[in-house]
């Protein structure tokens, strides 16, 4: 199973670098609690991703996939200040998240394909709750749009 390994290690490490990149601005944002918060709770749900994914690792093995690291370097390596800052920091975990969202979308087309039931599970019940994360940053990113694009710095 070397190309479900590919996707494996692709979901897994995307996890990673989206809990991370939502850790990093949970602590950049401090001053806005509900940001805060939730950036928290969001990173929670991927380090719980991750934890429903270790026993498919453990069966199909993962391979190394460098293209979230690559996104998570160029975008999120550091929280950018001010409210145009919180817009393209919510806009990069946003797209991060979508890289996430559509890599279960493949990991469970090859599940029903192997009828893996686990690992079946384990993509629908990540990809509900991706897509739950991409609804938060998506209404944030409407919120926090007209101070950033609008109101004077």
């Amino acid at each position: 199973m070397p190309r479900l390994a590919t996707y494996v290690g692709l979901v897994d490490h995307a996890e990673q670098v989206l809990a991370e990149s939502l850790r990093t601005v949970a602590e950049a944002q401090a001053k806005h609690p509900d940001i805060h918060f939730m950036c928290e709770t969001l990173a929670k749900m991927s380090d719980a991703h991750r934890e429903e994914l270790a026993p498919v690792v453990e069966r199909y093995g993962e391979d190394d996939a460098s293209e979230p690291e690559r996104l998570h370097a160029a975008g999120l390596g550091e929280a950018r200040t001010g409210p145009l800052g919180l817009l393209r920091d919510l806009q990069d975990l946003h797209v991060l998240a979508h890289l996430v969202l559509s890599s279960w979308t493949v990991i469970r087309q090859g599940a029903q394909g192997l009828r893996d039931r686990e690992l079946l599970e384990v993509a629908e019940a990540s990809a509900a709750e991706t897509r739950r994360q991409i609804a938060w940053l998506q209404t944030r990113m409407k919120v926090a749009a007209p101070q950033a694009l609008i109101v004077s710095p």
